[in-house]
Formats: C-alpha cells, structure tokens, sequence
C-alpha cells in the first residue's frame, strides 16, 4: 500500500517511537510527589520545555491535552465567552462543531480568507474571538496569520489559531509571536502518537478549565497527562526541524502537474500552501468512486478531513471555495514526510488508470 494520507495521520517518527516507549517504562504519576513521581513529573517538564521552544511560547503558556480538537474545544469555550465567535469558512470540523451559531468569514477562490469582510464583520461585531487555521487539511491553503492578527488587534478581537496541519512540516512556527492568543497543535499531525495535543497560549493570557479534576495543568485541563504520548509528540515536534519542504514540494509539484494533464483541477493554487499536500477535483466524477478505485490500487488517499462516520462527504472547503458540484468530487493527497519518489510514481500510474476508466465510463 502506498501511504498518501499524511494530513489524516503522519507516519510515527523514530524519535517519537523511542520517547513513546522510553515514557512507557516510566512508573510514576506526574502529579505524585515520591521519587518515581519526580522522575515522571521531570519527563513531562522537558516535553513542555521543547513543545515551548519550538513553537515560540514559554513552558507555561503550554497545556497538553489530548489533541488538537480538544485544544480547539478548549480555546472556544473560554477565550470565546462572551465574545462573538468568528470562524473561517474552510475551518476544520473541530472549530465549527465547537462553535455552533458562529459568524462565518468568507474565503476568496484561492482559500484564502477575505480580509475586507473580516474587517467589516468585527466592526459590526462586539468583542469577538476569531478562529483560522494556519494551513487547510483539505487545499494545504495557509492563512495570512499576520494579516489577521492586525486586523482583530485593531478591533479588540482575540485570534485562536488551529495549527495541527503546518505545526511539523517545516515551517517558520511563530503564530504567538505574529499575534495569535492561542495555537492548537496535535502530536500525530506530526510524526508523533494519537493522543496528544496542546493548546498554547500567549504570555498572560489565562483560561479557565472545562475538563475539570485534579488541577493538573496548572487547573486548567483536569486529568492525568498522558505522559508516554506527550513525550513522543514533543520528539516528534524536535525531529521535525528536519521536514525536507524542498523535496517533498517537488514530488507534490510533478503529482499536480502529471494530474492536471489529465484533466483534473488543483483547489487553491497559486496560494501559499502546505508543500506535501494536493487537492485534486476530477469533474464528473464522484470522490467516493476516484477513493474506491484508488484503494482497489492499493494507493491510500481521502476525500478531506477523517472522520468515524467513514463516509465519503462533500467538502465545505471546497463549497466555500466556490467549486459547486466539484466539491463532491475531491481527493486529498497529502505526502507524508518518509515519501519516496517511488510512491509517486505509483499514485500517478494508478491515477491515469482510474481517471481514464472513470471518465470513459461516463462517456459510455
């Protein structure tokens, strides 16, 4: 199987997997104050010392949960008491389950959310949160984090940013230090274990827990941590420095240009976006009948973001894109940091196969 689903899941670094086991053999509650409670406690301090140096913050401003949609949840919940919230229309599921009712800013054609209707919306709006991913899962389209955050200083407005698909892939991590309040980050979005995650928040900015226990997190985010995968996420996040963005952009750049020639159209082009990722629409034919095709190759790819239902959705990212029916015709590929040219080739000789099958079907 030829694995191109990175944006669903990275595949585990080694890094990741030696801190993970490393983790494993360590015995005490990091809340515990006897020996092997230190021990743990001290394994736990290092991981949120690397997470902060990575991503601009201090130790403090990092709370580990268990991902970034608890992190999203998190932020929602208390930074966005009492504001309006504001979520970009391409945003991840995690933002937009947890915010319902929110106003929704628009993107232009490219993903990119538009500026002037932002200014417009929190003009006519009371003190606001307002919600955007660095980098589409779906299109790998990057916000203008910058831009935003001028734009929301200038109103009042607090600016959560969900950064589980840039944070890992060789990219500058400085969202606090271009003005976001917050930053949501996920361990298996970058080479490191399901169950890890962190919000990180910017130096005073406070929060009140809604998973509440035993004051763990500083009281805000109750629950033991769990140790071994936050471990192998922060090792995953450090292993990262060395993300090949050149080589990796270049076997996306020859996947799109060989799929282009055969007819499909590449979401978002022309924006800045994430080198390993490549949203593919195929007119005429349905994303579920390309994925099933595809899989019978024995070539991994999806339809957007994963979610248990299992089933084949039509993108909202790319309706707000303003792609119409082509929104229910998609593919996400998105490389995973261990791809080899090999892989490509395979995708791109499975993919001529499916299109053009696909294609003459509909002929006939």
């Amino acid at each position: 199987m030829v694995y191109l689903d990175a944006n669903a899941t990275e595949p585990l670094r080694p890094a990741a997997r030696a801190a993970v086991l490393a983790g494993m053999e360590v015995l005490g509650n990091p809340s515990s104050v006897h020996g092997p409670g230190r021990a743990a406690r001290k394994l736990l301090e290092e991981a949120r010392e690397t997470v902060a140096g990575a991503l601009g913050a201090t130790p403090a401003g990092v709370v580990f949960c268990s991902g970034a949609t608890e992190a999203d949840g998190l932020a929602v919940a208390t930074l966005g008491k009492g504001r309006a919230v504001l979520v970009g229309a391409t945003e991840h599921e995690a933002v937009r389950a947890a915010a319902p009712g929110a106003l929704v800013v628009p993107v232009a054609a490219d993903g990119r959310f538009d500026a002037l209707m932002l200014e417009a919306m929190l003009s006519a709006a009371p003190p606001a949160l307002v919600c955007l991913m660095a980098a589409n899962n779906e299109t790998g389209v990057r916000h203008d984090i910058a831009g935003a955050a001028r734009i929301c200083r200038a109103h009042g407005a607090l600016l959560h940013v969900d950064a589980a698909q840039e944070a890992g892939r060789g990219l500058p991590r400085d969202w606090l230090r271009l003005g976001a309040d917050s930053v949501a980050v996920s361990g298996h979005k970058m080479g490191g274990p399901m169950g890890a995650g962190a919000l990180v928040l910017r130096a005073g900015l406070e929060i009140e827990a809604v998973l509440r226990g035993g004051g763990q997190e500083s009281g805000r985010r109750g629950g033991t941590q769990a140790l071994p995968a936050i471990a192998g996420m922060a090792a995953a996040l450090a292993d990262s420095a060395g993300y090949e963005t050149a080589r990796i952009g270049a076997l996306r750049d020859e996947m799109e240009r060989f799929c282009e020639g055969l007819g499909a159209v590449a979401a978002g082009k022309g924006a800045p976006r994430l080198a390993n990722t490549l949203s593919l629409i195929l007119p005429g034919v349905k994303a579920q009948s390309q994925l099933i095709m595809l899989d019978m190759a024995k070539i991994a790819v999806s339809a957007g973001a994963a979610c248990s239902s299992g089933k084949v959705a039509r993108s909202h990212v790319l309706d707000a894109m303003g792609f119409g029916e082509g929104a229910g015709q998609g593919i996400r590929v998105s490389l995973p940091w261990s791809v080899e040219a090999d892989g490509v080739a395979r995708f791109c000789a499975a993919y001529e196969a499916m299109a053009r099958r696909a294609l003459r079907g509909r002929a006939d």
